[in-house]
């Protein structure tokens, strides 16, 4: 028999007699699609959402395949994976038709991990950046998994350089560098940075499975991240069958704080080893402080632990003992490359289709409506078949770019609607494609057309559409844009709650259902208002922007859309001047049997007197439907914070 590593990790063989995991802790690999005929996997505990079963070779699933044996690997197999007992969820990212994805992409898997309810993530591939900062959407997925405790494992890059890699280099997440025998691996990246939240692990010569039941050797921080996401597996895992408390989070903050510190004179040495190299041992020993420590804190009532969950209790960016800390002096301005597999060794094959499969869940996104052709013949056939435009008595070729007169002869051809691929933006970039399918598909196809119609009207007319709203379902397809991005397809199978949002006229209808009084202060009150719903709307969508897939996105995206209830909210602060401070989302503790609900708080402030109460708005909105439902009255009350 093979075995993955060589088990030279202090500490790791005491914790396998100890234990070989627990099927209650869940560990997702955010990598390429998984050969699950392995034999190394046969009686896994395996949660996927790949969609059917013969995986044809490809380096991705080549890669895929490798990570999750040194995981998941059975014993007794060629491959016995560090934590076999663990429940392994894999979640493709890099697939045949991309293997190359974006932050955006990146993000939307970490969130589907998140949702179905992993603790530990591994993700074995970063992309260069100047600075520890990621887009937007990659920023607010890591954010996620700190609220919701999940250890989020990064593998540091393979430039062999003094750089950074996202989201490795993110706060939050623990950056795994890679070391051999007696020193860092010579293409393992290092900076300071990564000394508050990284460590290293073996990662020359790795042996694994390969897709088609194979085997192969891999070196790269890709291999060194799941032997750490592994033994953090079996920490949490014997956590739990201890009764211990300790979240994936705080088995994050132990293997950092038991690692054992590099002690070499030389500084670049220990750089490139990030300060420190794993040790299961030292970990089990902080993982017992952290324990005792909570245990004194919940039996004396100090607070500490006892008050605050682990996720806010425990940062990865609190100072270690025995590691240089420094502060970044870069601009702001970062280099974004598509997110790359960590590998340095790996091995190409043919290119595979295979279709992600995420069937059953519920979106609710909001973006502006846009529209892509996919490829040139399918452009080139509009072209042809689309009017000719007459400029100055003279036709001329149309321009299927051009959204007045793709609108036009879409009117015309309404069957030519199904042809187009209509996509959901988030500023300029597509999140989504929406697909009309079922018996009103025809009816679907024709208010995206007026949609389109009128978000190309002047803004200044009433009907302009600023966006829209797309309820639907994941269909577990995906679509290549003309781009060459891959974007995920949401079917659509009824008009209702598709739609297009013109935000004047609904904040007017809105405030008119008010009815202002006295007649004599409407204008300036409806003034006021107008602009106050406006930022409220503005802010939901441009600063707490999502994909609308999380069950508390949906929520929130369902609020920002319900201007009258907004309305109702923003009018009663106005007699006592107080203005938007905070939006919250949280799960409703009161809800109906089988729902999904979730309530969504306003806290308003006083700017004129700080010491004054908060005022706090609740209101509750049931996303257990396609089309998301408010439920019960608005309640309001003071708050000291």
């Amino acid at each position: 028999m093979t075995q993955p590593i060589d088990l030279q990790i202090a500490g790791l063989p005491e914790l396998r007699d100890a234990t070989l995991g627990d099927p209650s802790v869940v560990i997702a690999v955010i990598d390429g699609i998984v050969d699950f005929t392995h034999p190394c996997f046969e009686g896994a505990q395996v949660s996927t959402t790949v969609a059917g079963q013969d995986v044809v070779r490809h380096e991705t699933a080549d890669h895929g395949t490798f990570v999750a044996s040194v995981i998941a690997g059975q014993p007794g197999t060629s491959v016995q994976g560090i934590a076999p007992q663990c429940t392994l969820m894999t979640v493709p990212a890099w697939t045949p038709e991309q293997p190359r994805p974006s932050q955006l992409e990146l993000a939307r898997a970490i969130e589907t991990a998140v949702a179905r309810g992993a603790d530990i993530i591994n993700i074995s591939g970063g992309q260069y950046s100047d600075v520890p900062m990621a887009q937007d959407h990659l920023d607010r997925a890591v954010q996620l998994c700190i609220d919701h405790n999940v250890l989020l494992i990064a593998a540091a890059g393979n430039d062999g350089c003094e750089c950074l890699h996202v989201p490795a280099a993110l706060e939050g997440v623990l950056a795994v560098g890679s070391h051999g025998d007696t020193e860092a691996s010579s293409f393992s990246n290092f900076h300071e940075l990564y000394q508050r939240n990284g460590l290293s692990a073996p990662g020359e010569n790795i042996t694994g499975a390969r897709a088609g039941g194979s085997l192969a050797q891999m070196s790269g921080t890709s291999a060194a991240a799941p032997i750490v996401a592994g033994c953090a597996g079996l920490l949490l895992s014997l956590a739990r069958q201890s009764g211990s408390s300790l979240s994936p989070r705080d088995i994050g903050h132990a293997l950092l704080t038991g690692a054992n510190a590099c002690e070499s004179d030389t500084h670049q040495l220990c750089q490139r080893l990030l300060g420190r190299t794993l040790n299961i041992e030292g970990a089990r020993q902080a993982m017992n402080q952290e324990v005792t420590s909570v245990g004194a804190e919940q039996s004396c009532g100090c607070g500490g632990h006892a008050s605050e969950s682990p996720s806010q209790a425990l940062s990865f960016a609190d100072p270690v003992p025995a590691v240089v800390q420094q502060t970044l002096e870069t601009p702001v301005e970062a280099v974004m490359e598509p997110i790359q597999q960590s590998t340095v060794v790996t091995e190409g094959a043919e290119q595979s289709g295979h279709p992600v499969k995420d069937e059953g869940s519920f979106v609710y996104a909001l973006g502006t409506l846009g529209f892509d052709f996919g490829t040139e013949a399918r452009r080139d056939s509009f072209k042809q078949m689309m009017v000719p435009v007459m400029v100055g008595g003279s036709p001329v070729v149309a321009n299927p770019y051009d959204p007045r007169q793709l609108v036009e002869h879409l009117r015309q051809r309404p069957s030519e609607a199904r042809s187009l691929i209509w996509t959901v933006n988030l500023e300029l970039t597509p999140i989504y494609a929406v697909e009309a399918v079922g018996p009103y598909a025809a009816e679907i196809n024709a208010i995206l057309v007026n949609f389109l119609a009128d978000a190309n009207l002047p803004i200044s007319v009433a009907e302009f559409i600023e966006r829209v709203s797309v309820p639907g379902v994941v269909s577990g397809r995906a679509v290549r844009l003309f781009s060459g991005q891959m974007v995920p397809v949401i079917e659509i199978d009824a008009p209702r709650g598709l739609y297009g949002w013109q935000v004047n006229r609904l904040i007017a209808e809105a405030i008119a259902a008010l009815d202002i009084k006295p007649k004599t202060e409407a204008a300036a009150a409806a003034a006021e208002l107008t602009a106050t719903l406006r930022t409220f709307i503005d802010r939901v969508y441009f600063e707490v922007r999502n994909l609308g897939r999380l069950s508390a996105d949906r929520a929130l995206n369902f609020a920002a859309t319900n201007a009258f209830q907004a309305a109702k909210v923003f009018s009663e602060t106005f007699t006592n001047s107080m203005r938007l401070d905070t939006i919250e989302v949280e799960r409703s503790p009161y809800a109906r049997p089988d729902s999904d609900a979730w309530d969504i708080k306003l806290k308003f402030f006083d700017p004129e007197n700080t010491r004054r109460a908060r005022t706090v708005f609740r209101f509750t909105i049931d996303v257990s439907d396609i089309m998301p439902v408010t439920v019960g009255e608005i309640r309001s009350w003071s708050s000291s914070s």
